[in-house]
């Protein structure tokens, strides 16, 4: 295993709201190794962008940080001033955002735009920021670098924009880039350039990728280790072969059935039953055991500890206790996992 370049303890983070508090992240925890990919894969709610915002320093003034810890670099991200993270938000952590256009302002050529970013972090002159801003135009396979340098964000497609916003994220060779949920605004054609993009620049810079999305599918081909999280908490992780070859919580059993299949129509698309939990008022036990269909008597009452399954594998689930009945995968999920099996082996994959 490579140097371990980030790791995160028990992150508890609250928002005061007029209602009453909300607990986004109950606890969560994770590590991040040089030059690797991390998805987080959740449902929308649950903590997946609350956690980066706590990485970046961009938290919402009304959220807390109420416990826990996210070391990098000898330092704890989550006890950092504001002054702190400037020397730390873009130069060495930089993220991309959902959408490009939000990103991006209207007003500025997309040049200027990344070379502002160069500028902010270095101390070198227009020029060299400039020349940088093409090289960078130009890393990430936008044709014809030096016209692009002086068009406006409303003048490129949505893939291009994209690749601006990702241009403008590696202007200062950070150390950890955050992608969160990067390509949902885009067609899926594109979506597979982006994602072929972004391998390809972690390859030739050693970047460390953190990727957030709710879609297990996007990162089936692009992720090293998978982290599963639901109503604040990491439910299970391991690494991708682990997550979607040996399942082991019910709720990554209903993300994995839940991804299309175009090349098998036969396998019938699964629905996971009911919302995730409303954490004004957190459940007592499992939170994901009033969905769940596998639950037992006491996922209502105790929440589960993390159980080890391997090396790299582990899970937070009571049907790993060595006293819990044995319970079969699902014949869905296990149609699913045999469909990816033969297709990482047809792509060579295994």
């Amino acid at each position: 295993m490579n140097e371990k370049i980030l790791e995160v303890k028990n992150l508890k983070v609250t928002f005061k709201t007029h209602n009453g508090t909300v607990e986004a992240i109950r606890g969560a925890s994770f590590e991040l190794y040089k030059g690797e990919t991390l998805a987080i894969v959740g449902e929308s709610g649950s903590g997946k962008s609350v956690t980066t915002k706590v990485l970046m320093g961009i938290l919402a003034k009304n959220g807390i940080i109420e416990s826990g810890t996210a070391i990098y670099k000898n330092k704890d991200l989550c006890k950092l001033s504001k002054k702190e993270f400037v020397d730390i938000r873009g130069k060495e952590i930089a993220m991309i955002f959902q959408d490009p256009m939000t990103s991006l302002n209207p007003t500025m050529t997309i040049g200027k735009q990344i070379r502002e970013a160069v500028l902010e972090h270095h101390v070198i002159s227009r020029k060299a920021a400039k020349m940088r801003a093409i090289e960078l135009i130009d890393m990430v396979g936008i044709t014809n670098p030096e016209e692009r340098y002086k068009q406006y964000p409303h003048q490129l497609s949505g893939g291009m924009r994209q690749r601006v916003v990702i241009a403008i994220a590696l202007a200062c060779n950070p150390n950890i880039l955050i992608a969160d949920e990067p390509t949902t605004a885009l067609d899926v054609t594109i979506q597979s350039q982006i994602l072929e993009l972004i391998k390809r620049l972690q390859d030739e810079i050693g970047l460390s990728i953190i990727f957030i999305t709710h879609d297990l599918g996007v990162v089936a081909n692009v992720a090293d280790r998978v982290a599963v999280m639901y109503a604040g908490r990491i439910v299970e992780w391991g690494t991708s072969d682990d997550i979607f070859m040996s399942p082991a919580h019910p709720y990554t059993w209903g993300l994995l059935a839940s991804v299309p299949d175009m090349a098998n129509k036969e396998i019938e698309l699964y629905s996971i039953p009911g919302s995730p939990p409303n954490l004004m008022y957190p459940p007592k036990g499992d939170a994901f055991a009033l969905r769940s269909e596998y639950a037992l008597k006491i996922d209502f009452e105790e929440a589960p500890p993390v159980f080890k399954i391997s090396e790299t594998h582990y899970a937070a689930t009571w049907l790993l206790d060595e006293r819990a009945p044995e319970v079969p995968r699902p014949l869905f999920l296990q149609k699913r996992i045999e469909a990816m099996k033969k297709e990482a082996a047809a792509y060579g994959r295994t």
